[in-house]
């Protein structure tokens, strides 16, 4: 390419950036929440959804007793009951922008931080989803707040654990959410591919290049059950809690926040993708055309030729805490973290 012809590239690169913004920043509505603040001190809860009623009640159950007062909703173009409920919600604002979710994720997730969230700490959890980590039951979420900040770091990854029945899918169809939670008690990390946090071989890895970390043991976990049953090299590891300072760039891709400092040992998201009716979830996702990935599309075609197919194997393994998954080396430990949880008297 000629110079003139990169300099003309690079024109084209940067209007079309602002025409996106432009467009993001026209489709936002604001639904729900005059006057939304988050106290100094709290965590923001930012939550992407879409008919997102079937997981509500026990999203809400879960998030409010690990100590979130405060949800920012970015909703996708819901078409079921969720805004009427979630108006109901204390602590919580609501906006929305009805545009395609391959093209504009990253400024949807975004928006909230930066509308919302500066200069707090974020969590970033989807609908189906539970963010977890060592020292919830007996510490809570400010001991690990108090924890980050004391160090200085300002991120914590997690991995994220797919959660299943010892059951054919089909057969939990009808399940509510709260009672799927109770029901999807097996994972399996047999088939978890890893690479160093830096590694050339991420797909994003230029995303990660402004991010520091504390401890070289930390990794990008890809595949999984999920890559075992329906090939998908899906990404294990995100980046859920951020503090949202003036140089961060949050959720510029759903797996990551830019410009932070990742603490040294990681955190667990306990996933139930396959909660409710999934084949017509996916059905619905890959006939919208809204997902570039095409995983959507790929689930399908499995469900759809395997009327009995169950994600339970020999492999799989009942939830019964942290340690297994220590051992594993799925998730890493901190003897730093531990030593400060033993001494924290708050």
């Amino acid at each position: 390419m000629t110079q003139r012809a990169s300099i003309f590239a690079r024109i084209r690169n940067r209007l079309a950036k602002a025409n996106r913004r432009r467009r993001f920043a026209s489709a936002v509505e604001h639904l729900h929440g005059d006057n939304f603040h988050v106290p100094e001190g709290e965590v923001l809860a930012i939550v992407l959804v879409r008919d997102g009623a079937y997981y509500l009640d026990a999203f809400f159950e879960y998030y409010r007793k690990l100590g979130i007062r405060y949800f920012a909703f970015i909703d996708n173009g819901s078409t079921d009951d969720t805004i009427t409920r979630i108006r109901n919600e204390e602590g919580c604002v609501v906006d929305r922008a009805v545009l395609p979710l391959a093209q504009y994720e990253d400024l949807m997730r975004g928006y909230p931080a930066q509308k919302y969230g500066q200069n707090r700490w974020c969590l970033y959890v989807d609908m189906d989803e539970q963010f977890d980590f060592e020292g919830r039951e007996t510490h809570g979420l400010p001991a690990l707040i108090r924890y980050l900040e004391t160090r200085g770091d300002t991120a914590l990854m997690a991995q994220m654990l797919e959660m299943f029945p010892h059951a054919p899918l089909a057969d939990v169809n009808d399940l509510s959410f709260g009672q799927s939670l109770e029901a999807f008690e097996y994972y399996d990390i047999s088939s978890v591919d890893q690479f160093e946090y830096h590694s050339p071989q991420i797909e994003f890895e230029a995303l990660l290049r402004g991010n520091s970390l504390t401890s070289d043991a930390l990794m990008y976990q890809f595949g999984g059950v999920r890559g075992k049953v329906f090939g998908e090299m899906c990404c294990l590891t995100k980046h859920p809690l951020i503090f949202n300072g003036s140089d961060v760039i949050a959720a510029p891709h759903p797996h990551l926040s830019q410009n932070v400092i990742v603490s040294d040992f990681t955190a667990v998201i306990r996933h139930y993708k396959f909660a409710g009716n999934v084949a017509a979830r996916d059905a619905a996702s890959a006939n919208s055309g809204d997902l570039a990935h095409g995983e959507d599309q790929a689930r399908l075609d499995v469900l759809s030729a395997q009327s009995e197919l169950t994600l339970y194997s020999d492999a799989a393994q009942k939830w019964s805490g942290f340690a297994p998954l220590y051992d594993a080396g799925f998730l890493n430990a901190s003897e730093g973290y531990r030593s400060f949880l033993t001494g924290d008297k708050s």
